[in-house]
Formats: structure tokens, C-alpha cells, sequence
């Protein structure tokens, strides 16, 4: 009984085994048919499933791709401003940034309680200091630094420190095309101190008002001035890019509130550290009362790599001119917008502002600015610029969130190079 019942279980051990076996077999060859058929799409996967929604089923319009097939389609993703483009920068520099932080260090609120900005880093301070006195690009004397978690925080800063104590919210505005997220921010916090009030080219109220300059400006890369130029005004002005890889620096900035970033600055947005220099005493601490409420100052480890990272900077202008960062950066941005424009005028579809030349004091030479966005237009019949170029696999942010016409976009100049390489094939393959 033992030895009938030990052979029939060893026979369907075998019968299972081979069952098994062959259905693996299976399985392996038509995982492999499957994946010849996917392996080549499998690189961007997460860009294109995240913008899938956005993407037409369809490419067939008045313009068509020329023969080849450049990556199999994948998505570009240019509506972000994200400056990966500054990592090979980076990575070069090797141990030269790298900041080892201890568990026991920076564990307290508090930087410097003698300060206004009682948790801006000292060490920050003074290397921020260091740049714009290498640059030339802003007045530091005389002025109070507050640090924010990026240029967006700080953004949000000025504007309660300017509206406090209103009796009713007071108009905030800015020249068309302006940056979309003022609009958006401004709207999203519903604020009883300040509202929206659109473009300051048709701002026309004899009230307060609170106008945000960008300049050089995004999305457009021109530089600008006060449009309102009122008795009651207040001003903002946001340099997140006025620095010498854009824009020539023609003399130092000097206003009452005057905005800055890393992210733009040497690309580490993913650092979330901005600093304004604030020239008014009650300002600066208003501003730092508002970061004080919204998250109890800025990260301290985020603040010591960036004043490494600027410190960084600083020595390369000083020591070293062949891995100087401004001068590397700057040759990247103009090989780009050559690019861009040699793209441009092959396809003939669209068409990109013109910048007049201006002397850089910083690289004592003669350009045009070369912005971190392209403006880009769509011309001829094509009226939603920003559909048109999703058709072909390149999301953009059309024109109508800058209060423009839905026949321009904007475009990040800052990707990484595959992308960047990819975006100017595609564009100069179009054709009407």
C-alpha cells in the first residue's frame, strides 16, 4: 500500500513538474514577443504616462514630421522650467560641493537671533553678499537679506509685507505677458490683503497698488521696467534671471525689493533657497514674520549646500576660467538659441522675439539676452500653438496662462541635452 501510494505520487509530481515547465516556456516566449514590441518605448515611460491625458491619438494636422523616426516618439516635456541642464556642470565639479552635516548639527529654529532674518545662515549671508559683488548684478549695501524657500515663497513674502494693515485688499499687477504663477498664487490664496487685478498696462485705479517686474522677464527674456508708475505704487522686482548667462549685466540692480533663486541661478531648484535684499527695515521683518508663520524659517541643511554651491560659483569666477561657471553656462546658452533659431528659420512655421546687444560688465563682451524660456509663435493659420506642438510630443504652456494669445508658448531652454537635442530635431522638421 506504501509502495502503490509512493509511485502514484512521484508520476504526478512529474506530470506537475512538466505541466510547469511548459507553461513557463510559454510564458517567457510571449513576454519576449511582447517586450520587442515595447522595450524601445520603455525610456520616458513615466513622462508619457504622466502627460497621456494631454497627448492627441492622432498627429495628422497641416504639418507633418520629416522621414526619420527620431526616438520613437517619446515625449518631450519644455512646460517646466526645471535647469537639469547645469548637471553635467555639477557632477564635473566632483567633492568640490559635496556638505557632510552631522545628527547633532543645526538641530536648533534659530541662526542668528541678532538678525532680522533670525534663521538665515550666516554663512549663506556671506556668500551671497560675495556673488553679487563678483557679478555686479545688485546693490547688497544697505540692505537686509531674508531668506525663503525659493523665490516663490519670498514672492508671497512682499506681498503681505506691502499689504499689511490695508483696510482692503489692494490690487496686485503686472505687464502682459506676465509670469503665470503670480496669477495663479495670488488667486489660490484667496487673501483678504491683496487680490489680482490683471494687466499693469490697463491698470488705471487711483488706489494702491502692488506691480511685480520680472527682468529679464519671464516668459518673453526681455528686460522691463514699471508699466503703472504711480504716487501709490509699491514694486517687486524678481531677477531670478539676471545673471550673465542670460543677460548682459549693465549695472547693478538697485530697488526696494529685489528677488533672487539658486534654481535659476546655478540650476539646484530641487534646493528650495531664494533671498531677497530688502532696503526697509519694517519690510524685511514683516517678510520674515510671514515665513516665521508659514514654516517657521528655512531648512538649515538646504541653506549650508547652498552656500557651498555659491561659494562654488564664486571661486570659479575668481580661480578658475576655464571651468568658470558663468562662462560655461553662457556658451551653452548660446549654442542653444543658436540652435533654436537655425530650427526655427528651417521650418519656417514659427518665430522668436530678437533681443538687442548690450555690454556685459561682468564678461566684459557685447550679446543679446539668451533666455532660460523661449517665446515662441506659432504664425499662419495655427491659433493654439501649444495643441499644435502636443500633437507632435511636446508639451509647452500655451500663452493664454500669461495673458497672451493661445498662438505663443513658452518653452524651457533648460533641459537636459537628449531632450534639448530632440525638441530642435523635431522642430526643424515641420513643415506647412
Amino acid at each position: 500500500m506504501w509502495k502503490s501510494s509512493e509511485g502514484w505520487s512521484m508520476r504526478h509530481a512529474l506530470m506537475l513538474s512538466l505541466a510547469l515547465n511548459v507553461w513557463l516556456l510559454l510564458r517567457l516566449a510571449h513576454e519576449r514577443e511582447y517586450n520587442l514590441g515595447t522595450d524601445e518605448n520603455f525610456r520616458g515611460f513615466c513622462t508619457e504616462e504622466k502627460a497621456s491625458s494631454f497627448l492627441s491619438n492622432s498627429t495628422s494636422n497641416s504639418s507633418a514630421i520629416d522621414e526619420f523616426d527620431d526616438d520613437q516618439g517619446r515625449v518631450i516635456n519644455l512646460d517646466h522650467g526645471d535647469p537639469t541642464m547645469y548637471e553635467s556642470y555639477w557632477r564635473q565639479a566632483g567633492d568640490k560641493t559635496t556638505v557632510v552635516i552631522s545628527g547633532w548639527q543645526a538641530m536648533s529654529y534659530f541662526s542668528d537671533v541678532r538678525n532680522i532674518c533670525w534663521f538665515l545662515e550666516p554663512e549663506l549671508a556671506k556668500e551671497v553678499i560675495r556673488l553679487h559683488k563678483i557679478v555686479g548684478n545688485a546693490v547688497t549695501e544697505g540692505r537686509h537679506i531674508v531668506a525663503g524657500t525659493g523665490s516663490t515663497q519670498l514672492f508671497q513674502a512682499a506681498l503681505y509685507a506691502l499689504s499689511y494693515g490695508g483696510t482692503e485688499p489692494i490690487s496686485v499687477v503686472s505687464a502682459t505677458p506676465y509670469y503665470s504663477f503670480y496669477r495663479q498664487v495670488v488667486e489660490y490664496m484667496k487673501s483678504g490683503l491683496y487680490k489680482w487685478a490683471g494687466d499693469a498696462s490697463s491698470f488705471n485705479e487711483d488706489k494702491p497698488y502692488i506691480e511685480l517686474i520680472t527682468s529679464p522677464n519671464n516668459p518673453d527674456g526681455f528686460m522691463r521696467q514699471p508699466v503703472v508708475n504711480r504716487s501709490k505704487g509699491m514694486l517687486v522686482h524678481d531677477f531670478a534671471y539676471y545673471w550673465p548667462q542670460y543677460t548682459p549685466i549693465t549695472s547693478p540692480a538697485d530697488h526696494d525689493i529685489m528677488l533672487f533663486t539658486v534654481s535659476k541661478c546655478t540650476g539646484h531648484a530641487g534646493m528650495r533657497i531664494g533671498w531677497a535684499l530688502v532696503k526697509d527695515e519694517e519690510i524685511a521683518r514683516r517678510m520674515t514674520k510671514y515665513i516665521e508663520l508659514s514654516s517657521i524659517g528655512v531648512s538649515k541643511d538646504s541653506q549650508f549646500r547652498a552656500a557651498k554651491i555659491v561659494k562654488a560659483v564664486s571661486d570659479s569666477c575668481e580661480h578658475a576660467y576655464d571651468s568658470n561657471f558663468f562662462e560655461v553656462s553662457y556658451h551653452v546658452m548660446s549654442q542653444r538659441w543658436s540652435r533654436l533659431r537655425d530650427a526655427v528659420k528651417k521650418s519656417g512655421m514659427f518665430s522668436t522675439p530678437k533681443f538687442p546687444p548690450a555690454f556685459c560688465k561682468y564678461s566684459n563682451r557685447t550679446f543679446g539676452t539668451q533666455p532660460a524660456f523661449a517665446w515662441l509663435k506659432c504664425e499662419g493659420d495655427i491659433e493654439d500653438c501649444e495643441s499644435f506642438l502636443r500633437d507632435h510630443k511636446i508639451l509647452t504652456r500655451s500663452g493664454k496662462h500669461f495673458g497672451m494669445s493661445p498662438k505663443y508658448v513658452r518653452i524651457s531652454m533648460l533641459d537636459q541635452d537628449s531632450n534639448y537635442d530632440l525638441f530642435t530635431k523635431r522642430l526643424s522638421a515641420m513643415r506647412s
